[in-house]
């Protein structure tokens, strides 16, 4: 049986999740996503990834400033809708907009719940070196991703896997689940377990200083650091090449052996010495530059051995 479904997404990752949606027959009766916002060097505005995928498919769009108004909650009652599936939506759903479908709203969160509630659940379940991860249906209420949860999958985080890898593969991953748990509504057969209170972590929103790289730590929490921020907005750290200091962004690593003060390269190649242990650089990216591998980087800059990091 199909729904009526109102989607509320707004970045890449929510994309798949609608797609999928519309090709398993369910009725699309809005689109809800940020309004569009300037972007390039032009400053011109640009439409979100679902809003753009959404006028693609024909289907009515709507970018509301606020939802916290009886005329926002009038129109989203209009729907009629069975219920709303919520992607990383980047808005808080007041309770008129949770109470609205007939059958409530079901949020896709990127992340085995309790664990890693929140804005960035990818990039730090990555930093903190979590071996693995998931995706989860859960009806939503008015707590911070603290809803009853319905389906997971897990995904095993690999010791080289970058926030943009696991992203990928947990859009398509949750676009599959996502459809499930939607079948599962229609015929009635969909339950929910409430979250345990052991466990809850809180992902906060990624900051600069987070990115920023502390060569004072021991080299996995590094190479953590650096995998969990690629390729966005990516970790940096300063380093002179000649023309006074200048932020590098560290994009791929690989753990190495060496001994040096913190910050200090070992050698010509961009080993850099940690805390304890090493690592390697092997994707970097300058200011106005695009990402590059370290041996092309290596050929405009020289880096020998004693080149402070910091």
């Amino acid at each position: 049986m199909s729904l009526r479904v109102v989607f509320m997404g707004t970045p890449d990752f929510a994309v798949p999740v609608l797609t999928s949606i519309i090709g398993h027959g369910h009725e699309v009766v809005a689109v809800y996503t940020r309004e569009p916002k300037p972007a390039g060097r032009g400053m011109e505005l640009r439409k979100s990834p679902v809003h753009a995928t959404a006028e693609r498919f024909g289907l009515p769009v709507l970018t509301p400033k606020t939802l916290r108004t009886e005329e926002a909650a009038d129109t989203f009652r209009a729907h009629g809708a069975d219920v709303a599936v919520v992607v990383a939506y980047g808005m808080i759903l007041p309770v008129p907009i949770l109470d609205a479908p007939t059958l409530g709203c079901l949020n896709l969160h990127a992340s085995l719940l309790p664990r890693w509630r929140g804005a960035a659940p990818i990039q730090r379940a990555i930093m903190a070196g979590d071996a693995e991860t998931g995706v989860a249906v859960m009806k939503m209420e008015e707590g911070l991703d603290t809803g009853p949860v319905a389906m997971v999958e897990k995904v095993a985080i690999t010791a080289d896997m970058t926030a943009g890898e696991l992203h990928d593969r947990l859009a398509a991953i949750g676009a599959d689940l996502m459809a499930r748990a939607l079948a599962a509504l229609s015929r009635g057969g969909l339950g929910f377990t409430p979250q345990p209170d052991a466990g809850v972590t809180y992902a906060k929103k990624i900051t600069n200083e987070d990115s920023r790289i502390d060569w004072a730590a021991e080299a996995g929490a590094v190479h953590d650091l650096v995998r969990g921020l690629s390729p966005f907005p990516g970790a940096f750290t300063a380093i002179d090449l000649g023309k006074g200091p200048e932020r590098l962004k560290v994009l791929r690593t690989v753990r190495v052996e060496g001994r040096a003060e913190p910050g200090a390269a070992l050698d010509g190649g961009l080993a850099v010495a940690c805390g304890s242990g090493a690592v390697r650089l092997i994707e970097v990216q300058r200011a106005g530059s695009k990402p590059m591998r370290a041996e092309d980087f290596l050929r405009g800059a020289k880096v020998p051995a004693g080149t402070r990091f910091g």
